[in-house]
């Protein structure tokens, strides 16, 4: 019947609000320059893209598949648009290499004291830093990239149609996140599993946890500058 809506048609419709639930909750750890809007109009692509490329016959969900689709845009458009700044890189890299210091020489994770005395800041300077490396994102989906170097999902990848998330399968890398994350102190371990695997939003972490949203975030980039350090053979 003409101007009946096509299968395709009502499966974007229907999971059209599951692009606008990952995008708002990507933008918690994204500079204020990233426009939600922008997210939001790549992941209907990638919704788009999920919706023509679905193998019901594979046993795949079709919303798992189509997250990974969605979210994969989103940070193709966001590893083009080069949107971490190069000072934030480096903050981001000091703080690892300093937690990784710390670990290699007492053989544990150390606290956030002693993180900031091996930067040589104050502890309050060294929270202000967290925050300013909010946008830090998760190992499994970040480009590891130096500046003048191929990414670390580049190096993974086996040829140009793989889906970078095939990187999790490696049961090597699999094994050592695992382990990382259980290595994590237990308050931030807690956090990453109600942010990643709870789906709450920062607000909701911190009324949990009895801190603000700000503090929250300074723990999430602590967290993944810990996971980092820990897997650093990986980036090598």
């Amino acid at each position: 019947m003409a101007g009946k809506p096509s299968s395709q048609d009502e499966q974007i419709t229907k999971y059209a609000p599951l692009v606008k639930r990952i995008a708002y909750h990507m933008m918690a750890r994204l500079p204020a320059s990233v426009e939600v809007d922008d997210l939001i109009q790549v992941g209907l692509i990638g919704l788009m893209d999920a919706v023509a490329r679905f193998d019901g016959t594979q046993g795949a969900q079709f919303e798992s598949y189509a997250t990974q689709r969605i979210r994969g845009a989103m940070l193709d458009e966001l590893r083009e648009a080069d949107w971490l700044p190069r000072h934030v890189r480096q903050k981001s890299r000091q703080i690892e290499a300093a937690i990784s210091r710390l670990e290699q020489r007492h053989g544990k994770s150390p606290s956030e004291q002693e993180i900031s005395a091996e930067l040589g800041l104050p502890i309050a300077q060294y929270q202000a830093m967290l925050g300013d490396v909010k946008c830090s994102q998760l190992l499994y989906y970040e480009d590891f990239s130096d500046e003048d170097s191929a990414s670390f999902l580049e190096r993974y990848l086996v040829d140009g149609s793989s889906d970078p998330l095939a990187l999790l399968e490696d049961e090597g890398f699999r094994a050592s996140l695992i382990a990382a994350i259980h290595h994590l102190p237990e308050r931030e371990r807690s956090m990453m599993g109600m942010y990643y695997e709870q789906d709450m939003n920062l607000k909701e972490i911190g009324a949990v946890l009895g801190v603000s949203e700000s503090r929250v975030c300074q723990l999430h980039s602590q967290a993944v500058a810990r996971l980092r350090a820990q897997l650093k053979v990986w980036k090598d």
